[in-house]
């Protein structure tokens, strides 16, 4: 897995680094890195590096001084570096002079800022670190709002709150970001904002992460595909209650991702049968509930109305001694009866968007959207996925697994029906609760990706999809991660 740490944590990291190596040396290993980088992007986009013009945004403390030691570096290069320093009377100290025997400009009236960077060909911003919180202050968000070429972030990007990735205020918008020592929160929790991540290695020792991804290569190792000695049961039975005979499309998607991921059977319960078979005539399809016969997993809620009769079909599926995944209708059912899931004994999914969360935790996910899922699922003793860009999963006592997507092509109607579907068909399939969100939520981004730049011609580009090509998408997803797995 890939960890992602708090501040708190590196701060401790680099405090046991600072005891074991000579003064300024994580602090040189950073620049270098940070310069590496700054480097190969004048390389990919201006052709080379000497004769460039690179602008540093230099705040107060080490976040400042990486920049300041990066510049020196690129100087041997062959570049011209300008320093525009916020605060001059805090400026890292070694940093400012090497800078200076290096030959590189040094501007210390902020107000000929736009003057001094207005012929650089890229900007490398350190104005605030991981101890910075807020927004940016007027002067420098000024100053960055009067940029108009690429900024690479020295750690995250100023302004952007390292823990929860919020932004309450002008901030950079980074093209590239340059890790030191450990990936943070918010490179994932705020993506969009820090562009591509580059890490840095600097010789932190790290504890255990309480924030992780799944690796792309493991997700695909961890797919369930048939063995020599599987059948149909095997592989796993998925149940779906969802839909209706006036709006079956929930039900056609649901039922199409269990089978796109591979479930070994589903079986569909509901008012939509008719679509359902329709639509996939593979899937065994009846009217009752009492008719669908055993699963391994049950997925409910998609479409499935908040009536009496709604709320006896999910109280007897939750009654049933295997995993259950509930969504969108189910989730408003359950914010009215907590005690419906409250103390199963078989594993329970909820997968939320952020209205549905408030109503199932009585208020808003807020700034910390981890903290938030982590109070949860350890309130309902059940597993959480909390929908978004960085999709977050969680359950009581485990790390939090984030997935972030890379991008906001699932946001689409049904786009929602189609993961749900997805996550039962793992959960039928044995897999660990946390693991099956978490791994459905990387092949649904994946897919949703997939077929938003399949949806412009030539492949150049991207474009808004529906959930019908997401769904389709689906079993290419799997086989994309699962040609990563050696």
């Amino acid at each position: 897995m890939t960890g992602y740490y708090t501040a708190d944590e590196v701060r401790s990291a680099e405090a046991d680094l600072f005891t074991r190596v000579p003064a300024g040396e994580p602090m040189r290993r950073a620049a270098y890195g940070l310069a590496g980088v700054v480097a190969a992007e004048l390389r990919a986009r201006c052709g080379g590096v000497a004769g460039r013009t690179v602008g540093l945004l230099v705040g107060s403390g080490d976040n400042g001084g990486d920049a300041l030691w990066a510049g020196t570096m690129l100087r041997r290069r062959g570049v011209v570096v300008v320093a525009v320093l916020l605060n001059p009377d805090r400026a890292h100290t070694a940093g400012l002079a090497a800078l200076r025997r290096s030959g590189g400009r040094v501007c210390a009236d902020t107000a000929r800022a736009t003057t001094e960077l207005a012929g650089a060909d890229l900007v490398i911003d350190g104005i605030v670190g991981i101890s910075g919180r807020g927004p940016l202050r007027p002067e420098a968000a000024r100053i960055v709002a009067g940029l108009d070429v690429p900024i690479v972030a020295a750690d995250l990007p100023s302004g952007v709150d390292p823990d929860t990735g919020a932004v309450t205020g002008p901030a950079v918008r980074a093209d590239i970001t340059v890790a030191f020592g450990a990936r943070k929160p918010v490179h994932a929790l705020a993506a969009a904002r820090c562009g591509r991540i580059e890490l840095v290695p600097i010789g932190l020792q790290l504890p255990e992460p309480g924030l992780a991804a799944l690796d792309p290569a493991a997700v695909g190792a961890g797919w369930p595909v048939p063995g020599p000695d599987d059948d149909k049961y095997s592989q796993g039975v998925t149940g779906v209650c969802a839909g209706s005979e006036t709006y079956p499309g929930a039900a056609v998607l649901c039922t199409g991702a269990a089978v796109a991921a591979t479930s070994g059977m589903v079986r569909y319960a509901g008012t939509a049968h008719s679509a359902v078979l329709a639509h996939r005539p593979e899937v065994v399809a009846v009217p009752r509930l009492a008719d669908a016969g055993r699963v391994q997993a049950w997925v409910f809620g998609p479409g499935s109305g908040t009536d009496t009769a709604a709320r006896d079909r999910l109280a007897e599926i939750l009654g049933a001694e295997v995993p259950v995944v509930v969504d969108a209708d189910g989730l408003t059912l359950l914010a009215d009866e907590p005690g419906l899931v409250r103390g199963r004994r078989a594993p329970t999914v909820l997968t939320p968007h952020a209205g549905e969360f408030a109503r199932l935790a009585g208020h808003e996910p807020g700034a910390d959207r981890v903290a938030a899922v982590r109070e949860l699922a350890a309130a309902w003793q059940v597993t959480v996925l909390l929908k978004g860009r960085a999709t977050l999963v969680t359950e009581p006592g485990r790390p939090v697994l984030v997935n972030e997507a890379g991008g906001s092509w699932a946001a689409t109607a049904g786009a929602g029906d189609v993961l749900s579907g997805v996550i039962g068909a793992l959960l039928a399939a044995g897999r660990d609760p946390a693991w099956a969100a978490a791994a459905a939520a990387r092949v649904h981004a994946l897919a949703a990706g997939l077929a938003a730049h399949a949806a412009v011609p030539g492949g150049e580009g991207a474009a808004p999809i529906s959930a019908t090509p997401l769904l389709r998408r689906i079993p290419e997803a799997v086989a994309t991660l699962r040609a990563l797995r050696t």
